[in-house]
């Protein structure tokens, strides 16, 4: 263990490293070198070394697969040990919980004002809403665009929560990303929007001011536990389950619902929206 600079009480992400590097001086190599074998910068390299970034599955299996380093499959057996932490990691701490919340509810109920929720968003929708952060490099984008993709596992299973989504119609007008990006986000909707397991309304900008313009927010419900609800602000985002608040949150839910349109109705919109980006 010493060999490969192991430190007990050092981070999740040193262990990997300190592996990597075990790996990649044993084979000769030096951090560009590696970095070109498995399609990365050198410098990226180091810093998953380092534990200064996390290493995304892609990498480690890349890595596994190069026959210099003679891994055996060392690094992704130790990246699915890791997985969890590496997952929280790449999510901001205010976010930490709300994944564990998406998978054990029985039902969520989505208002979103500005952006198609991250449930039903398409790998290039995705990565051009996380590209208007300010400052994320583009392995720091394909780390959240991974991990936004993955959450989307809860509607494939078995038993699905229902997920009703409410979309004010600025969210399919607005150019998230080229025309193409959109005609796909907007036919992603629509073909979601088909399973039984999920509502879609819509707003219609013909009703002016609602409740909606306050901000978008999700219920979560649970067979066993009380109600939570996800709000984001301008800074950070807040899980929030005083009953008190969520029952004001429900309010404001039951009264957009009221001002949307009927669900044959919002899947007309969507077809009609669909040309406008051809």
């Amino acid at each position: 263990m010493a060999s490969r600079d192991f430190d007990p009480a050092g981070s999740p992400l040193r262990v990997f490293g300190a592996e990597l590097r075990y790996y990649r001086t044993r084979a000769g190599l030096s951090q560009e070198q590696l970095g070109i074998h498995v399609y990365c910068s050198g410098d990226l390299v180091g810093k998953i070394e380092n534990g200064q970034r996390a290493p995304t599955q892609e990498f480690a299996l890349a890595c596994d697969t190069l026959p210099e380093l003679d891994t055996r499959g060392a690094l992704m057996r130790l990246w699915e040990l890791l997985r969890d932490y590496l997952k929280y990691r790449a999510y901001p701490g205010w976010f930490h919980d709300w994944p564990g919340k998406e998978t054990e509810a029985t039902t969520l109920r989505t208002f979103e004002l500005a952006f198609v929720p991250g449930l039903l968003q398409t790998e290039n929708y995705a990565r051009t809403v996380l590209r208007t952060g300010v400052m994320a490099s583009d392995d720091e984008i394909d780390e959240r665009v991974a991990l936004r993709l993955e959450r989307q596992a809860i509607l494939e299973r078995d038993k699905p929560p229902m997920l009703w989504v409410i979309l004010d119609e600025g969210v399919l007008r607005r150019p998230v990303g080229k025309p193409p990006v959109m005609r796909e986000q907007i036919l992603r909707l629509a073909e979601e929007a088909q399973r039984p397991n999920i509502v879609l309304q819509v707003v219609p900008t013909s009703v002016g001011a609602y409740e909606g313009l306050k901000g978008s927010f999700v219920i979560a419900d649970f067979a066993d536990a009380s109600p939570a609800v996800y709000a984001e602000t301008a800074a950070r985002g807040q899980i929030i389950d005083t009953p008190a608040e969520v029952s004001a949150v429900t309010i404001i839910w039951d009264t957009i619902r009221a001002e949307a349109l009927p669900r044959a109705a919002s899947l007309d919109v969507l077809e009609e929206v669909a040309k406008i980006w051809t």
